[in-house]
């Protein structure tokens, strides 16, 4: 599995590949500017997709479904965990099927 802190960063990356026309745009832009317009086009595109940032990121880096799956309910335990939640209250609130 992709370690946590690659993984936003490969998402990206992935993201800028399958959207050249949004590099050929901002190529004229100072690097940090790049970076907010590409963060900014990531955040949209999932919002357009109805699905939050992070969920988007997992999609673009997941190479199985199944580790997909794994790397969602890593998520979601890390949050239950942050809320002070148990896993059991977090997953019938959020409607999770608790592995």
């Amino acid at each position: 599995m992709i370690a946590k802190e690659a993984r936003q960063a490969l998402a990206l990356q992935r993201f800028c590949q399958s959207h050249p026309q949004l590099l050929e745009e901002i190529r004229e832009l100072e690097p940090r500017e790049q970076a907010q317009q590409i963060e900014w086009a990531f955040e949209d595109a999932a919002q357009e997709q109805g699905i939050e940032p992070w969920e988007l990121a997992l999609q673009l880096i997941a190479e199985t479904p199944e580790q997909l799956q794994a790397m969602r309910l890593e998520t979601h335990r890390e949050v239950a965990d942050a809320l002070g939640m148990s896993w059991q209250e977090y997953c019938g609130f959020n409607d999770i099927e608790p592995s």
